[in-house]
């Protein structure tokens, strides 16, 4: 997975959510980065998604680089997203 990072914004540096988020089965997993922009693993395909995303309160918007655009919530430190649900990766 990319983990290549531009400059990061003070207001998404020390974001509380910025980091990993994997699903049960591993299979699906983001990589939420200080800069803004994500990076979306599916199985063996790494930086099958990647875009910039924005998060308000515990909502967050993504838009993908290639015009999808998808968004989220936080509950507790459970990301809900597109009826998956994501946990904080280790």
């Amino acid at each position: 997975m990319n983990t290549q990072q531009g400059s990061p914004t003070g207001a998404q540096l020390n974001h509380p959510y910025v980091g990993m988020w994997v699903t049960a089965d591993g299979h699906v997993r983001h990589n939420l980065l200080p800069n803004g922009r994500y990076d979306e693993a599916r199985g063996d395909r790494e930086s099958a998604y990647q875009g910039r995303y924005e998060v308000r309160g515990n909502h967050i918007d993504y838009w993908d680089d290639t015009g999808f655009t998808a968004d989220g919530e936080f509950v507790g430190d459970v990301l809900h997203h597109g009826g998956m649900i994501l946990h904080r990766g280790k």
